[in-house]
């Protein structure tokens, strides 16, 4: 494959690496295809943000492209991609047929970040005050929308082993159209953990994640109303940092200068305000996905108490950077006790740098994704007969798809949409 391979990004939105770990994810998936060699586009629908990176400074090059509209099918058929990797299932649905109609040749991939339809029936159980149960999943429209994503995919790149297993045992999903791709990071040596803050150098807990997000804003009120006030009454002198992207009024009316529930807002360097922090406060009651905000925690040296959905797939058999509990008593003892005793902390450091450098070490996982993205481009075709149900639903789902969006392309001509 002499001639350079092009890669197109349909991305749900532009990527904002410091506002959030899916940011952070879609940075990491270019620097894996830039290695490999392929010149990349990203594209998206999305309005311009304050904060998204500069495309241009990683020599990818920035296209804005509208919904339900024939300029895209122009677009695509110009730049004839090799490679098109969707960002979220929403962007399969959306341009999948445009891109199987106008580049059929084109490797498909997309980029589950998390399964979308776990997150809301874990969401809709715990609203309803009752176990969350597989047959949930069942009945949850975003699964039928989801599942059939994936199926219409070549690929799909998947963050969590759980969620693998899930595809496979819950859905069928046939292995071949899943691959393990977690976050990737660089390695963690003694020399960059003895230069990180000590023990005693550090001080206060810390929160941090993009409120746009549910589980992130659910586990802020969590903490607000029943697990702070635990902690505090505990050690009295304490403080709680709360930053993240994106706080609305409701978020920001949490804060209380008097209880130590400090609400910070977005945070102009999330790692270095992590390395302040002794301890990060994560009780997730819901969610999906591994949790990027952990991984940050252990990049940083700083120990953490989370829930079992918090480090779900997040650390293998291996022992926790912290606590994991989900009951009020045990959070909060633990969390006074991780936070006052120093051989615990030192100890919980050390499991996290094991996690970082076990499990998540680009070098473990780089060329493995190489040699597979070439094989799927020279027997694209073989590995799309085994796929007869993603082949049935090409030719009938994306049918519905597709004269819905012309529909609306028509409607929009008739009557335009005014800025």
């Amino acid at each position: 494959m002499n001639q350079v391979q092009k890669l197109l990004i349909i991305g749900f939105v532009w990527p904002e690496p410091n506002s959030s770990a899916a940011g952070g994810r879609m940075m990491q998936l270019i620097s894996l295809f830039k290695a490999q060699g392929f010149s990349i586009t990203f594209a998206s629908p999305a309005q311009d943000s304050d904060f998204m990176v500069d495309l241009q400074e990683y020599k990818v090059e920035k296209k804005s492209i509208a919904l339900n509209n024939s300029s895209f099918d122009v677009f695509i058929k110009e730049l004839n991609p090799s490679v098109v990797l969707f960002d979220r299932f929403m962007m399969e649905e959306q341009f999948g047929w445009r891109v199987s109609e106008n580049c059929p040749n084109a490797l498909r991939l997309l980029d589950t970040e998390d399964l979308h339809c776990l997150r809301l029936a874990r969401q809709k159980a715990f609203k309803e005050n009752r176990p969350f149960n597989t047959t949930d999943l069942f009945v949850e429209e975003v699964a039928k929308r989801e599942i059939a994503s994936i199926l219409r995919c070549d690929l799909s790149l998947m963050i969590s082993e759980f969620e693998m297993d899930l595809l496979e045992s819950a859905f069928k999903i046939d292995k071949a159209l899943l691959y393990y791709l977690p976050f990737l990071l660089e390695p963690i040596d003694d020399m960059q953990l003895h230069e990180l803050p000590s023990f005693e150098d550090r001080k206060d807990f810390i929160f941090i994640g993009n409120f746009l997000h549910e589980p992130n804003w659910n586990a802020v009120k969590y903490l607000k109303e029943t697990i702070w006030p635990l902690i505090k009454k505990q050690l009295p002198e304490a403080v709680l940092n709360v930053y993240g992207a994106y706080p609305s009024q409701k978020v920001l009316q949490l804060h209380n200068k008097k209880d130590g529930f400090l609400i910070r807002g977005r945070a102009s360097d999330a790692q270095e305000v992590v390395k302040e922090a002794r301890v990060v406060l994560a009780p997730l009651r819901f969610g999906a996905g591994i949790k990027g905000k952990l991984l940050e925690a252990m990049q940083c040296g700083t120990p953490s108490v989370t829930t079992l959905i918090g480090s779900e797939s997040m650390h293998g058999e291996l022992p926790w950077n912290g606590f994991i509990r989900d009951d009020v008593v045990g959070f909060v003892d633990l969390a006074v006790q991780l936070y006052q005793d120093q051989t615990i902390w030192l100890q919980a450091q050390q499991n996290g740098v094991k996690i970082i450098n076990q499990r998540y070490l680009k070098d473990l996982f780089e060329n493995n994704f190489k040699t597979k993205i070439e094989f799927l481009l020279s027997n694209w075709q073989q590995h799309r007969l085994n796929n007869f149900m993603g082949a049935m639903l090409q030719h009938h789902t994306l049918k519905s798809t597709k004269y819905m969006s012309r529909w609306i392309e028509e409607k929009n001509k008739k009557n335009p949409v005014k800025f």
